[in-house]
């Protein structure tokens, strides 16, 4: 069968309605598959033994969900969103359910528990489980404002692991009629927080639409194609691959603020999983920053040593 993608110009001629706005995640499968992905992208990848840490850690992120029921927000508290075009769910807001950090440990727990453990990874981990309640509450504040310099590289992708969970709990139970609209471009309308990658996906109600993944809360939003995912510009868009590479998967850049979020095309690989493509395309990335592009965020997996860097 032949699929059909739409072209920006017939998106834009849709009415806005017709297309679906938001896809929440589906907590049965939400991280076994991007699991799944990784392992299956770790062969032959120049950090592939990292892909495959990362696999184990989302393995884990899948059990801890199936353990997690956080506190929702109040009719209140939705109804405040709603009137001021805010995000339902704000990682920056300074408040988040406590059971954090009972999900970092047990993400700790599986991943030590999945098999050998190099002494770096060890170290990781005893690190994670020396801090108390106050220095984890300040080291997940600092993930989540993007505050590289007060995060350690080793340490930020399992805290933002656990935060992961927490948000893609109350983002899969999330009735959709109640999310706002928010004005910000490049913002997730659940939870605020910037997109890892864009997908354009194929099947049903979603057929040739494209949609950002929040890198927290999992939450999918449809942004019209050709357009900035940082910026909202629709001008200098550029769309950059590695030769040989997987066609499925491009850089889209953007010549307004010089920066570029990675994009997958599902008529291509059926497969493609933001989050986990956007983790195993190093390559692609040094490629964009000799190009002179930098990430509009980086990926919540791997974190930078510097702002600006993946």
């Amino acid at each position: 069968m032949t699929q059909r993608i739409l072209d920006p110009q017939q998106i834009e001629s849709l009415d806005p309605s017709a297309i679906p706005r938001i896809r929440l995640p589906e907590r049965f499968a939400f991280f076994s598959t991007r699991a799944v992905r990784l392992r299956h992208l770790a062969d032959h990848n120049p950090i592939g033994g990292y892909v495959r840490l990362m696999a184990a850690l989302v393995d884990a992120q899948q059990e801890a969900l199936e353990h997690c029921s956080a506190s929702m927000p109040s009719r209140e508290a939705i109804a405040n969103a709603q009137h001021h075009c805010m995000p339902i769910l704000p990682a920056l807001s300074g408040e988040r359910d406590p059971q954090w950090r009972a999900v970092l440990l047990r993400l700790a727990d599986h991943v030590e528990a999945a098999g050998a453990v190099a002494p770096a990874l060890a170290n990781v981990l005893a690190e994670l489980r020396a801090m108390d309640e106050a220095q984890l509450d300040a080291q997940a504040d600092a993930v989540l404002a993007q505050r590289y310099a007060e995060v350690a590289p080793a340490t930020a992708p399992f805290i933002m692991a656990a935060l992961q969970v927490v948000w893609t709990d109350l983002a899969s139970r999330i009735d959709e009629r109640d999310i706002p609209y928010v004005d910000a471009p490049g913002v997730c309308p659940v939870c605020g927080s910037p997109p890892v990658a864009s997908i354009v996906r194929i099947g049903g109600a979603y057929q040739g639409y494209r949609y950002v993944q929040c890198g927290l809360c999992g939450t999918e939003a449809h942004v019209v194609r050709v357009k900035c995912t940082n910026c909202d510009s629709t001008k200098g868009i550029a769309y950059h691959g590695i030769e040989g590479g997987n066609a499925a998967l491009k850089a889209e850049s953007c010549d307004e603020c010089q920066t570029y979020r990675k994009i997958g095309y599902q008529e291509k690989d059926l497969d493609f999983e933001p989050l986990a493509d956007d983790l195993a395309s190093l390559t692609l990335d040094l490629l964009m920053s000799d190009a002179g592009y930098r990430r509009a965020s980086p990926n919540p997996l791997l974190w930078p040593d510097v702002p600006g860097d993946r």
